[in-house]
């Protein structure tokens, strides 16, 4: 069983990027930590809910196997931060599976973690990413190593089975 750290906004989650790569990464066995600015209910953009488990600041990256980010409008507002960036570079520097959907790559972009790397995001993105250093591929979804990335809620489930799979490897 593997360990992921899932980032989402208290308020504005996109809840397929939430709910189906939660899925996916549980029926492989693994266990998923939701974690957010506040603690208690999170909401997602429509009607999801979603438990907190920890705040960013609980979360240590070496005990985990991946941390990933979910896209939504509330991500860029609460997750872009120098904190949520730290995080994800102490993770990177250990090799650790890096996962981002929707708007989120932009965080990882603003961390300076995509230089060099192909990744993709929802369009609005797209310039953060390059600005970044990332080569941006539009794919809907994309593998660069132990970063995975996609562009929003239609792949969400095929994101979510390749962070299993980057997962068992």
């Amino acid at each position: 069983m593997k360990k992921i750290a899932m980032f989402i906004a208290f308020k504005g989650f996109r809840d397929e990027e939430y709910i189906e790569p939660k899925k996916a990464l549980e029926a492989a066995g693994h266990a998923v930590t939701t974690v957010s600015t506040s603690r208690g209910t999170a909401q997602g953009k429509f009607r999801l809910t979603a438990q907190v488990d920890k705040l960013v600041g609980e979360i240590d990256p070496e005990d985990y196997d991946a941390v990933t980010l979910v896209g939504g409008p509330g991500a860029l507002g609460e997750l872009d931060n120098a904190a949520v960036h730290g995080i994800f570079r102490k993770a990177a520097g250990l090799g650790k599976v890096i996962g981002a959907i929707c708007i989120s790559p932009v965080v990882l972009a603003h961390a300076g973690l995509l230089k060099g790397k192909k990744a993709t995001c929802f369009p609005d993105g797209a310039e953060a990413l390059k600005e970044g250093g990332a080569d941006y591929t539009e794919a809907d979804l994309q593998i660069d190593g132990k970063f995975i990335t996609a562009d929003g809620p239609v792949p969400a489930r095929k994101y979510g089975a390749a962070l299993a799979e980057l997962l068992s490897v």
